[in-house]
Order: C-alpha cells, then structure tokens, then sequence
C-alpha cells in the first residue's frame, strides 16, 4: 500500500513540477489576493466628500468646521450658501456628508442653550454613513468640551458638580483597532479553503473527464489508495499555502503572531482535512470541470459569507447561525485569530478544533463513500 500510495504522491508532484502554470497558480494568485485583500478590507473610513453650509459665520462655527478637517476623516469638497446646492451635492454624488449649521449658533452656545447642528448622510453606502456618524460624534464631543472650557468663567468650573463616572476605554489583544489585524488572519483562511477545494474538486474531475480515472482503477491501486494520492498533495499545498499568506501578513502588514505555532498547525491540520473533504465530495457530484466550476461556485460562496470574516454571525437570523455549525471556516477564522492576536492554545480553543475534527471525519467518511460508490456506478 504504501508503495503503490508514494508512486501516486510521486506522480502528482511530477505532474504539478512539469506544469509551470499550474506552478504559478498556486503562488502568484495567492501573493496577489492577500496583497490585495490585505489594503482592501477594511471598516476604516477616511477622507470622506463633505459640503458645508454655515449659516452662522461665527468664531464658534468656524472653529466648529476646523475640528472636521483637523480630523483627517472628512475633506470639504464645497461650501454651499443654500440648502439647495447642499442637496444638490449629495443627489449627485459629490459629497457623501454634508454639515449645516444654522444661523444664531454661536449665540446658542454662549447662552448654554442646545447649539443644534445639522448632519445629512447619503445612506446609500450605510456602511460608510454609519462610520462616518460615530466620527462625527466624537468630533462633536470634543468641540463642545473644548468651547466649554473656554467660554465658562475660572470661577465657573468651582460651582460645577463633579461628574462621579469618567469613563475610560482600553482595547486588548489591539490597542490601535487596526482593521488589518482582524481581516487579515481571516483572509488567510478564505483564500485557502477557495484554492484547497478547488484544486480538489478539478483534479479528480479533469482525471474522469479525460478518461485516465479508469485507466487507474483498472490498475492494482485500490480506491482508497486514489483518494489518498490524489488529496494528499492538496492537503500539503494548503499547508504551504497558510504558511506563506500568513508570512506575508506578519512581515509585510505587522500583524502580530503571539500564539503558539503547534496551535495553528493543529487548526489548520484538521481545517485543510474538512476542506478536503468538501472538493472531494463536490467532485462525486460532478462528470465535468464546468460542472465541478459550478458547484465549487454554489458552496463556497456561503461558507465565505458565514464564516464571520466580515459580518458577525450574532447578527445573522437564528436558521442562518445554526447552519455556520456545519462550516469548518467559522472554526477556522476563530481559532486562527485568536493565535495571532490573544495568543491563546488548547485549553480554550478545544471546542473548535473538536467541532472541525467532527467535520472533516464526516465530510471525509462521506465522500469517500459516495466517491467508491460511483466509481461501482
């Protein structure tokens, strides 16, 4: 057996030597897209299209206005002196925001009155909205405080209450929210579950389209044995794959790696296992490559999307929750996570690593099964 599995090892790794394209598949797309991915997904949101209309023309709404662009969020790309070129702006996309603040404001503000100020959003990206409003408000924040400070009297500040709860914030395990420290070890994960069962599912597919699958099946190699062959060299191009997106983002993006490499090499052991297990079953599905393009198009796609890479599985509908159990990914991205950032090991990440063990043993078991099956068929 192991003689007859090793020559098939052997054949494959030749097979994938002699084909320099299929060289440069398995690298320079998976250094592109984690490059790309790397600058692109992130929440943070700068340099935001704002028009201003300032009704009031007052120190006060000046130094209001200052505070928006000292922040480096929000560019002002008009100054309108109507409500209509303010609607005009945001109707044609020249602005995503815009700021009205309304005549009698500083006069307001001196007279310890609410100073209203105005904030139109386009929605249409309520991602971007969102953002943005939760910038303004700590901009508005930190106007009011420092106007307070300069228009109340010395003697003010004695006759004041004392607040009783000043509130202190402290992230851990990313004290500087950066965004890439959370998409990238998600990026790590994706893009190896969309090349690993890819190349999967095509590799046993292009054999029984052009007709070698029986050829081998006539030979003294058992089933199990071709199984074995054929996925064992995808499991270790996984491996190879993790290891090297993951060097890029820790020397390239500076995403912190505190955990403990036996961890990660457990995780994505049992990952790359249940991943397997998903090409090879999308293979017992398929006669042809269009046919394994599309399945491959069919469930990937969810797997991504309910992983938790972006949007948080709290947040889906209890039915949608429920079906991330059965996705190897949401364990993944978990467990690849916290060994990057809160550098955690067994003792807390076993639940996950026993459910992706579960998994890849019954997407395993399945698709051998259904994969001895139609070769009999």
């Amino acid at each position: 057996m192991f003689e007859r599995l090793s020559a098939m090892l052997t054949k494959e790794f030749l097979q994938i030597r002699r084909d320099r394209w299929a060289m440069f598949r398995l690298i320079v797309p998976m250094i592109i897209q984690m490059l790309v991915f790397g600058y692109a997904a992130t929440f943070t949101v700068h340099h935001v299209a704002t028009v201003v209309l300032d009704l009031d023309q007052s120190q006060a709404s000046r130094s209001l206005l200052s505070h928006f662009v000292a922040s480096g969020r929000f560019d002002v790309v008009e100054e309108a002196r109507t409500d209509a070129q303010v609607k005009s702006a945001i109707d044609h996309n020249v602005a995503l925001m815009a700021v009205v603040i309304h005549a009698g404001f500083q006069r307001d503000l001196q007279n310890g009155k609410g100073a209203p100020l105005q904030v139109i959003v386009d929605g249409t990206n309520s991602n971007s909205a969102l953002i943005a409003l939760g910038y303004i408000s700590q901009i508005v924040m930190q106007f009011s405080s420092d106007e307070a400070s300069r228009l109340l009297p010395p003697h003010a500040s004695l006759a004041r209450p004392e607040i009783g709860v000043m509130l202190q914030t402290q992230p851990w395990f990313n004290p500087g929210l950066e965004d890439r420290w959370f998409f990238i070890p998600g990026v790590i994960g994706s893009l190896t579950l969309l090349q690993v069962v890819s190349l999967t599912a095509f590799a046993i597919v292009r054999e029984r389209e052009v007709g070698t699958l029986e050829q081998i099946m006539v030979s003294p190699i058992r089933p199990i044995e071709f199984i074995l062959g054929k996925t064992m060299p995808f499991f270790l191009i996984g491996l190879g794959d993790i290891a090297l997106v993951s060097t890029i983002g820790i020397f390239w993006f500076k995403v912190p790696f505190i955990g403990d490499p036996l961890v990660m090499l457990a995780g994505a052991t049992l990952f790359l296992l249940a991943v397997v297990g998903i090409g090879l079953l999308l293979s017992t599905f398929s006669k042809t490559q269009q046919q394994a393009f599309a399945l491959n198009f069919f469930f990937v796609n969810p797997l991504f999307i309910l992983s938790g890479f972006a949007f948080p599985i709290a947040a889906m509908p209890t039915a949608l929750q429920w079906f991330t159990l059965i996705n190897p990914l949401r364990y993944f991205l978990v467990i690849i996570r916290a060994v990057f950032l809160k550098g955690v090991g067994f003792a807390v990440l076993w639940p996950d690593l026993a459910a992706m063990a579960l998994l890849a043993a019954i997407l395993l078991t399945v698709s051998v099964l259904r994969f001895r099956s139609s070769l009999d068929a």
